[in-house]
């Protein structure tokens, strides 16, 4: 059972708490591109990791993602001039760049040099795939921005979708690493009954610890073949997962009890420039989803009595957001009685509590490399099927290249996915 304890361990992620100390050594994603489309556009908040920060792109289209109050007085730098290759507080007219060096004090007398004295709170961003990214740690220790082969790949091969959650990370990371609420939550009915992938509601789970977080794999019996699905949940919130082919599910805190959802998607074609992203059409300004707490997620009882499970339509992120933030805000873990199929769920927090504590312990992290080229083709998500009786390491011994080692959280290794072929690509339908 989890203790208090514990669950304040994994669910707390200021600055100074062991976890949010572990999440700064990595790097995140804290925006989309387009939330800050050209140079000299508004600034916008980005709250993240319980701290309050604002992103601007310069003149030059350089990145800041700084604090938001003012170093001198502490007004809000949101409502301040992006102007000349610097962020202009409104209320003095302080001017700092991208980096948070202070370039002008225009209230102090001209030969002023006070300004140099001063850095305003800065943290490094890198721009790919449509997002921007963030290293919230010491210098010393950054790793190598991840590798991932989506990382460099054009913009019209990838999708992004963020969404505000209100509840704690951990609840939304946790309801990507389990397969049995597949047969429940998602399902719709059809004229022969479910139309469900997944027939064998009772799957064999595997889980494995590596060196960039834990793999999960789930067979199913599926008649003449095995079905399988295997998710990655990578250091240190994210869980890849065979929805529309693979995902990649982020979960970002942003206080203890709110967090946002990243749905980040590769696609094996370029999408249209018209086409629709996925999952957009669901969220509305503010990145607020339309069914939410507040509208009962606009449940609709006579389609959950004859056309879906939940009575929720189709929409995956309404499915997963009442599973989730019907729990509380932040939920009390030594209340539950977790069961076999929670075993994925147990492995994450496993490992998540024993990297906090190695890292304590002055450990290296895993998948911290400062290598930017380490190869890491082993991290994968798919759904397939096999011929029933073979060993799925064999039919895909790619996933079996790296293990972790013995103090059970991996070794300091890097990044890197690969492209998956159409000979493991599956048919995954989240």
């Amino acid at each position: 059972m989890f203790t208090k304890r514990q669950n304040a361990l994994l669910n707390e992620t200021r600055k100074g708490t062991p976890l949010g100390e572990v999440m700064r050594r990595y790097w995140i994603p804290a925006l989309m591109s387009e939330e800050i489309p050209e140079p000299d556009c508004p600034p916008v908040r980005v709250p993240i990791l319980g701290e309050e920060l604002v992103a601007f792109r310069d003149t030059d289209g350089r990145i800041g993602l700084v604090a938001e109050h003012c170093s001198h007085r502490g007004t809000s730098l949101f409502y301040g001039r992006n102007e000349n290759c610097g962020l202009r507080c409104g209320y003095h007219g302080w001017k700092m760049d991208v980096e948070g060096t202070i370039l002008e004090t225009p209230a102090e007398p001209p030969n002023s040099v006070f300004r140099n004295k001063i850095k305003h709170p800065a943290y490094p961003t890198h721009e790919a795939a449509g997002i921007i990214w963030t290293y919230m740690g010491p210098a010393d220790e950054m790793p190598a921005v991840p590798n991932y082969e989506f990382m460099n790949m054009p913009l019209n091969r990838v999708y992004a979708a963020k969404s505000y959650l209100d509840c704690s990370w951990l609840q939304g990371l946790e309801g990507e690493c389990d397969s049995a609420h597949l047969n429940f939550l998602h399902r719709i009915f059809g004229a022969k009954g479910y139309e469900d992938t997944y027939l064998d509601k009772y799957p064999e789970y595997t889980t494995e610890d590596t060196d960039f977080g834990v793999r999960m794999v789930a067979i199913r019996d599926a008649g003449e073949e095995t079905y399988f699905r295997v998710s990655s949940f990578v250091m240190p919130l994210s869980v890849w997962v065979p929805a529309r082919t693979r995902e990649v599910h982020m979960y970002v805190p942003i206080d203890d009890g709110s967090s946002w959802r990243w749905d980040f998607g590769m696609t094996a074609e370029p999408m249209a420039p018209d086409e629709e992203i996925p999952r957009r059409d669901q969220i509305g300004p503010g990145f607020v989803r339309h069914r939410r707490a507040d509208n009962d997620y606009l449940i609709d009882r006579e389609e959950q009595r004859t056309k879906t499970f939940l009575g929720l339509g189709m929409n995956f992120l309404g499915h997963d957001a009442m599973a989730t933030e019907s729990m509380g805000r932040v939920y009390d873990r030594t209340t539950e009685h977790l069961a076999v199929s929670d075993k994925g769920v147990i492995a994450v927090r496993r490992f998540l509590l024993k990297a906090v504590e190695n890292f304590q312990k002055g450990l290296p992290l895993p998948h911290t490399s400062k290598d930017p080229e380490l190869p890491q083709d082993h991290i994968d998500t798919f759904a397939a099927h096999y011929p029933k009786g073979s060993d799925w390491r064999k039919v895909y011994p790619h996933l079996a290249k790296k293990k972790a080692t013995a103090n059970g959280t991996g070794s300091n290794a890097g990044h890197g996915v690969h492209e998956m072929s159409a000979a493991t690509a599956g048919n995954g339908k989240e």
